[in-house]
Protein backbone atom coordinates (compact mmCIF):
# COMPACT_ATOMS: atom_id res chain seq x y z
CA UNK A 1 0.00 0.00 0.00
CA UNK A 2 1.00 3.12 -0.71
CA UNK A 3 0.14 6.83 0.33
CA UNK A 4 -0.78 9.06 -2.07
CA UNK A 5 -1.78 12.89 -2.79
CA UNK A 6 -4.93 13.86 -5.28
CA UNK A 7 -4.82 17.22 -6.29
CA UNK A 8 -8.40 18.62 -6.70
CA UNK A 9 -8.68 22.20 -8.01
CA UNK A 10 -7.65 24.08 -4.31
CA UNK A 11 -8.14 20.37 -2.42
CA UNK A 12 -5.31 18.17 -1.48
CA UNK A 13 -6.69 14.73 -0.65
CA UNK A 14 -4.89 12.17 1.05
CA UNK A 15 -5.55 8.30 -0.03
CA UNK A 16 -4.46 4.56 0.02
CA UNK A 17 -3.04 2.99 -3.19
CA UNK A 18 -2.93 -1.14 -2.76
CA UNK A 19 -2.09 -2.63 -6.28
CA UNK A 20 -2.61 -6.42 -6.52
CA UNK A 21 -0.06 -8.30 -9.01
CA UNK A 22 -1.17 -8.39 -12.14
CA UNK A 23 -4.26 -6.29 -11.39
CA UNK A 24 -6.43 -5.07 -14.38
CA UNK A 25 -8.93 -2.71 -13.00
CA UNK A 26 -9.23 0.05 -9.79
CA UNK A 27 -11.89 0.66 -7.84
CA UNK A 28 -12.19 3.99 -6.00
CA UNK A 29 -13.96 3.98 -2.44
CA UNK A 30 -16.36 6.78 -2.22
CA UNK A 31 -17.19 7.18 1.54
CA UNK A 32 -19.92 9.19 2.73
CA UNK A 33 -20.85 11.18 5.90
CA UNK A 34 -18.51 11.10 8.75
CA UNK A 35 -16.72 8.63 7.07
CA UNK A 36 -12.78 8.52 5.67
CA UNK A 37 -10.02 6.37 3.76
CA UNK A 38 -9.56 5.12 7.56
CA UNK A 39 -13.05 3.20 7.69
CA UNK A 40 -12.95 -0.05 8.89
CA UNK A 41 -15.94 -1.15 6.47
CA UNK A 42 -13.93 -0.15 3.47
CA UNK A 43 -10.54 -0.87 4.30
CA UNK A 44 -12.57 -4.66 5.03
CA UNK A 45 -14.02 -4.24 1.92
CA UNK A 46 -11.02 -3.19 0.40
CA UNK A 47 -9.06 -6.12 1.59
CA UNK A 48 -11.75 -8.58 -0.23
CA UNK A 49 -11.19 -6.90 -3.16
CA UNK A 50 -7.45 -6.94 -3.44
CA UNK A 51 -7.74 -10.71 -2.86
CA UNK A 52 -10.01 -10.53 -5.86
CA UNK A 53 -7.21 -9.22 -8.08
CA UNK A 54 -8.33 -6.07 -8.02
CA UNK A 55 -6.23 -2.29 -7.09
CA UNK A 56 -8.28 0.03 -4.56
CA UNK A 57 -7.82 3.29 -3.73
CA UNK A 58 -9.46 5.01 -0.40
CA UNK A 59 -9.46 8.42 -0.40
CA UNK A 60 -11.07 11.37 1.75
CA UNK A 61 -12.99 13.12 -0.43
CA UNK A 62 -12.87 15.68 2.23
CA UNK A 63 -9.55 18.14 3.47
CA UNK A 64 -9.03 17.97 6.90
CA UNK A 65 -10.56 21.18 7.18
CA UNK A 66 -13.58 20.47 5.33
CA UNK A 67 -14.43 17.55 7.38
CA UNK A 68 -13.63 19.48 10.70
CA UNK A 69 -16.90 22.11 9.30
CA UNK A 70 -18.73 18.86 8.73
CA UNK A 71 -18.65 17.36 11.95
CA UNK A 72 -20.23 20.06 12.94
CA UNK A 73 -22.48 21.28 10.15
CA UNK A 74 -22.61 18.53 8.25
CA UNK A 75 -23.08 20.59 5.13
CA UNK A 76 -20.14 19.00 3.17
CA UNK A 77 -21.69 15.51 3.55
CA UNK A 78 -24.78 16.11 1.41
CA UNK A 79 -23.58 18.24 -1.08
CA UNK A 80 -23.33 15.41 -3.99
CA UNK A 81 -21.67 17.77 -6.51
CA UNK A 82 -18.63 18.38 -4.49
CA UNK A 83 -18.25 14.82 -3.62
CA UNK A 84 -18.93 13.46 -7.33
CA UNK A 85 -16.40 16.61 -8.34
CA UNK A 86 -13.56 15.58 -5.90
CA UNK A 87 -14.19 11.71 -7.26
CA UNK A 88 -14.06 13.09 -10.80
CA UNK A 89 -10.58 14.28 -9.84
CA UNK A 90 -9.50 11.42 -8.66
CA UNK A 91 -10.21 9.41 -11.37
CA UNK A 92 -8.38 12.04 -13.88
CA UNK A 93 -4.83 11.62 -11.45
CA UNK A 94 -5.87 7.96 -11.75
CA UNK A 95 -5.72 8.38 -15.58
CA UNK A 96 -2.36 9.62 -15.19
CA UNK A 97 -0.36 7.56 -12.76
CA UNK A 98 1.69 5.19 -14.22
CA UNK A 99 1.14 2.25 -12.11
CA UNK A 100 -2.55 2.88 -12.79
CA UNK A 101 -3.28 4.72 -16.34
CA UNK A 102 -3.96 1.54 -18.01
CA UNK A 103 -6.38 -0.40 -15.39
CA UNK A 104 -10.09 -0.02 -16.18
CA UNK A 105 -12.16 2.15 -12.93
CA UNK A 106 -14.84 0.98 -10.71
CA UNK A 107 -16.50 3.15 -7.89
CA UNK A 108 -17.74 1.43 -4.85
CA UNK A 109 -19.98 3.68 -2.68
CA UNK A 110 -21.45 4.03 0.75
CA UNK A 111 -24.02 5.95 2.07
CA UNK A 112 -24.11 9.59 0.01
CA UNK A 113 -20.95 8.11 -1.63
CA UNK A 114 -23.32 6.19 -3.52
CA UNK A 115 -24.68 9.23 -4.73
CA UNK A 116 -21.61 10.90 -5.88
CA UNK A 117 -20.35 7.51 -7.16
CA UNK A 118 -23.31 7.59 -9.43
CA UNK A 119 -22.78 11.32 -10.61
CA UNK A 120 -19.48 11.06 -11.41
CA UNK A 121 -19.82 7.79 -13.50
CA UNK A 122 -22.68 9.92 -15.52
CA UNK A 123 -20.69 12.71 -15.76
CA UNK A 124 -17.30 10.62 -16.78
CA UNK A 125 -19.03 7.34 -18.82
CA UNK A 126 -15.69 6.47 -20.65
CA UNK A 127 -13.76 6.02 -17.27
CA UNK A 128 -16.33 5.22 -15.21
CA UNK A 129 -16.38 0.85 -16.09
CA UNK A 130 -19.09 -0.07 -13.21
CA UNK A 131 -20.34 0.85 -9.91
CA UNK A 132 -21.22 -0.87 -6.64
CA UNK A 133 -23.62 1.36 -3.58
CA UNK A 134 -23.75 -0.01 -0.31
CA UNK A 135 -26.21 0.91 1.48
CA UNK A 136 -26.00 4.00 -0.38
CA UNK A 137 -28.20 7.00 -1.69
CA UNK A 138 -28.60 6.50 -4.80
CA UNK A 139 -31.82 8.87 -5.10
CA UNK A 140 -29.82 11.83 -3.94
CA UNK A 141 -27.76 11.36 -7.50
CA UNK A 142 -30.99 12.81 -8.91
CA UNK A 143 -31.57 13.72 -12.41
CA UNK A 144 -27.58 11.99 -13.29
CA UNK A 145 -29.22 8.62 -12.51
CA UNK A 146 -31.06 8.42 -16.44
CA UNK A 147 -27.65 8.98 -17.74
CA UNK A 148 -25.68 6.65 -15.57
CA UNK A 149 -24.12 3.91 -18.36
CA UNK A 150 -21.79 1.78 -16.08
CA UNK A 151 -23.28 -1.47 -14.74
CA UNK A 152 -24.54 -0.64 -11.06
CA UNK A 153 -25.48 -3.01 -8.00
CA UNK A 154 -26.85 -1.23 -5.62
CA UNK A 155 -26.77 -3.50 -2.39
CA UNK A 156 -29.02 -2.87 0.76
CA UNK A 157 -29.18 -4.37 4.45
CA UNK A 158 -32.84 -6.62 4.61
CA UNK A 159 -33.67 -4.41 7.49
CA UNK A 160 -33.04 -0.70 6.11
CA UNK A 161 -36.70 -0.40 4.88
CA UNK A 162 -36.07 3.53 4.08
CA UNK A 163 -33.06 3.04 2.58
CA UNK A 164 -34.49 0.03 0.18
CA UNK A 165 -37.54 1.85 -0.78
CA UNK A 166 -35.24 5.13 -2.19
CA UNK A 167 -32.73 2.35 -4.44
CA UNK A 168 -35.80 1.14 -5.77
CA UNK A 169 -36.94 4.56 -6.38
CA UNK A 170 -33.01 5.07 -7.90
CA UNK A 171 -33.24 2.11 -10.04
CA UNK A 172 -36.45 2.49 -11.40
CA UNK A 173 -34.84 5.41 -13.12
CA UNK A 174 -31.59 4.16 -14.47
CA UNK A 175 -31.32 3.23 -18.11
CA UNK A 176 -28.17 0.78 -17.23
CA UNK A 177 -27.99 -2.31 -16.27
CA UNK A 178 -28.54 -2.32 -13.00
CA UNK A 179 -29.64 -4.81 -9.96
CA UNK A 180 -31.11 -4.11 -6.70
CA UNK A 181 -28.83 -7.27 -4.00
CA UNK A 182 -30.55 -7.30 -0.54
CA UNK A 183 -29.10 -8.92 2.58
CA UNK A 184 -31.04 -10.28 4.44
CA UNK A 185 -31.23 -9.45 7.98
CA UNK A 186 -28.58 -6.58 7.84
CA UNK A 187 -28.87 -3.02 8.65
CA UNK A 188 -27.52 0.08 7.25
CA UNK A 189 -23.91 -0.62 8.67
CA UNK A 190 -23.86 -4.02 7.86
CA UNK A 191 -22.81 -4.53 11.39
CA UNK A 192 -24.14 -8.48 11.72
CA UNK A 193 -22.05 -11.24 11.21
CA UNK A 194 -21.21 -12.09 8.53
CA UNK A 195 -23.27 -9.20 6.48
CA UNK A 196 -19.91 -7.23 5.50
CA UNK A 197 -18.30 -10.22 4.15
CA UNK A 198 -21.37 -10.79 1.75
CA UNK A 199 -21.15 -7.12 0.28
CA UNK A 200 -17.29 -7.60 0.05
CA UNK A 201 -17.64 -11.00 -2.09
CA UNK A 202 -21.03 -9.10 -4.20
CA UNK A 203 -18.82 -6.20 -4.95
CA UNK A 204 -16.07 -8.47 -5.67
CA UNK A 205 -17.95 -10.22 -8.43
CA UNK A 206 -19.67 -7.43 -9.72
CA UNK A 207 -16.16 -5.79 -10.68
CA UNK A 208 -14.33 -8.57 -11.74
CA UNK A 209 -17.57 -9.51 -13.69
CA UNK A 210 -18.02 -6.42 -15.20
CA UNK A 211 -14.08 -4.81 -15.22
CA UNK A 212 -12.20 -8.05 -16.60
CA UNK A 213 -9.79 -6.92 -19.37
CA UNK A 214 -12.01 -6.95 -22.38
Amino acid sequence: MSEVQIHAEHAVLSGNLTIPENATALVLFAHGSGSSRHSPRNQFVAGTLNDAGLATLLFDLLTQEEEAIDIQTRQHRFNIGLLAERLVHATKWAKQQEHTRDLRIGYFGSSTGGAAALVAAAEIPKDAGAVVSRGGRPDLAGDALPKVQAPTLLIVGGNDDVVIELNEMARDQMQCEVKLQIVPGATHLFEEPGALEKVAKLASDWFNAHLAAK
